[in-house]
């Protein structure tokens, strides 16, 4: 009875367990396709953002880890961002899903050109790269816009162009399949520099914004003051003396006429006596033609005497004449208490920059005894290649600025000259500076810029804001959360604005004065950034 009660009761149990082990086979293949739903409709959902959370293992979605291409991307970098990992393809690779079919996109890097490339998937299994058309859409934070396109190279899609640095982007990948189209989204954002308002702020960045602005652009040279050699005189004494006594001293301003020294000279000493003695002679010769002129109105005399007379007056007249040109020729007064006595006197107002006398020696009628500069203009002297010499023209506008102090002024070319040096290959130009103040001292050198046209660019930005990162140029553009480093080709410059050419536009907000603190942090979190 027991026996058959237990059988009884065997039967049925064990109907029930397979009952059981049906049901939870089913359960679990139920589970597994509802779980594969809702992964794949969250990616559809959510744009296919499978790096909104992370990125790569590298930021560039290239398939290798942070340790082996020396990014650090996938890592906590000082002033970067932390990533949490993402779902991988089977070639380290992007994931992105949609129902059965599925991408892999990857940014590698072969001989230095940075490409994508992607792998297709239907129901897990690989799609040949010629079944279907990839074409990724990057949005850059500076409003640039590039189209990517993929095709099959080595039995992998790879995209045609290169994808230019920084790898900060929105991306959308369009994928056109003989079924239907798909749609994936994500975003990149390598070499971001994470600031908060406060920390830019506490750094003292300020920020601007790109803007048309005229812009002088020019050349510039190295130059010299000199003196100005049309106010420049050499004093010489024009004839040989002992010095009585000097009154100018080195560096003194004199007035024109002014008295620098007295010499005393045997020449000037004869030639005054000359003079004195062709004026006796010729009042002599004048009381004779007089009383000779008035006997022969009256008759009393030949017309003869007359004629005599008046020839002896026209030759002490000449004698006179002849006296009294030789001392002006040597600067000398036709009239002085002591016959030997001649002045040296300044030609104009300037100073004394130059001394080379002292009372009681004897000089010489060619020595160089003072040297008068009129300093309220000097010359700025340059040497202009032959490659510029176009550009440098009579009338152009320039601004020299002092090597030694902070000091600028304006001009204009006054003189180029139109022969070229034989050994230096340039001529010399100069321009001529007014001087009032006296600070543009002859010897001090300067930059001269030849100002050319001015033109008005359409992009620039503050020359503060212009940094290098692997010798190129770049400014830091202000995104939400920070900055991002945008190459740039600059064009002209005035010093203070610079020339954006291409890689910005107008309305930008970019890092000015400060730059160098963003380049800084940059620098911090790119250290173990190794392209």
């Amino acid at each position: 009875m027991a026996n058959s009660w237990q059988s009884t009761l065997g039967k049925p149990g064990r109907k029930q367990l397979f009952i059981i082990i049906f049901l939870l086979i089913v359960g679990a293949a139920a589970g597994a396709l509802i779980l594969r739903g809702g992964s794949s409709k969250k990616a559809v959902e959510g744009g296919g953002h499978a790096e909104e959370t992370a990125k790569g293992e590298d930021g560039h979605g290239h398939g290798k880890s942070a340790e082996d291409d020396g990014h650090g991307h996938g890592k906590s970098e000082e002033g970067g961002h932390e990533e949490a990992s993402a779902p991988k393809g089977p070639n380290g690779g992007q994931r992105f899903t949609e129902g059965d079919f599925s991408i892999e996109l990857k940014l590698a890097e072969e001989n230095g050109e940075p490409r994508f490339k992607a792998w297709l998937y239907d129901k897990e299994k690989p799609i040949a790269p010629t079944d279907a058309e990839v074409t990724v859409t990057l949005n850059r934070p500076n409003g640039d816009q590039q189209e990517v396109k993929l095709a099959p190279v080595a039995g992998v899609l790879t995209s045609q162009q290169t994808v230019a640095e920084p790898h900060i982007f929105e991306a959308t990948i369009a994928v056109q399949t003989p079924k239907e189209p798909y749609l994936f989204t994500f975003n990149q954002q390598e070499g971001k520099v994470n600031m908060t308002d406060a920390q830019i702020k506490a750094s003292s960045i300020t920020l601007d914004t790109s803007a048309p602005e005229s812009i002088r652009s020019g050349l510039q040279f190295p130059g010299e003051i000199r003196f100005n050699e049309d106010r420049t005189a050499h004093i010489v004494p024009r004839v040989a003396g002992v010095v009585d006594s000097v009154s100018a001293n080195l560096g003194e301003r004199v007035k024109k006429g002014q008295v620098l020294a007295v010499v005393s000279s045997a020449a000037i000493s004869e030639t005054r006596s000359e003079l004195q003695a062709a004026q006796r002679r010729r009042e002599l010769a004048k009381t004779t033609y007089d009383r000779e002129k008035s006997l022969w109105e009256q008759k009393i005399s030949p017309e003869q005497d007359v004629l005599q007379a008046q020839q002896a007056l026209r030759e002490a007249e000449i004698s006179v004449a002849n006296a009294t040109q030789k001392l002006l020729t040597v600067g000398a007064s036709t009239s002085s208490s002591s016959l030997g006595r001649f002045e040296l006197r300044a030609p104009f107002d300037g100073m004394v920059v130059e001394k080379h006398i002292a009372l009681g020696e004897s000089v010489k009628e060619d020595a160089s005894v003072f040297t008068i500069s009129d300093l309220s203009n000097v010359w700025a002297e340059m040497n202009v290649p032959a490659r510029d010499l176009q550009q440098v023209r009579v009338g152009e506008r320039v601004v020299v600025r002092s090597g030694a102090f902070d000091a600028t002024t304006n001009g204009t070319v006054a003189y180029v000259g139109s022969l070229i040096g034989e050994q230096t290959r340039t001529a010399r130009a100069r321009v001529v500076l007014p001087n009032p103040q006296g600070a543009w001292r002859p010897g001090l050198f300067v930059s001269v810029e030849v100002l050319a046209s001015e033109v008005i660019s359409p992009v620039t930005v503050a020359s503060s804001a212009l940094q290098t990162i692997e010798d190129k140029p770049v400014v830091f553009l202000k995104v939400p959360g920070g900055f991002v480093p945008q190459p740039v080709q600059i064009g002209r410059t005035d010093g203070k604005r610079v020339e954006i050419v291409s890689g910005l536009k107008a309305g930008a907000k970019y890092a000015a004065a400060g730059s160098f603190v963003v380049k800084s942090e940059q620098g911090k979190g790119s250290a173990t950034h190794t392209h």
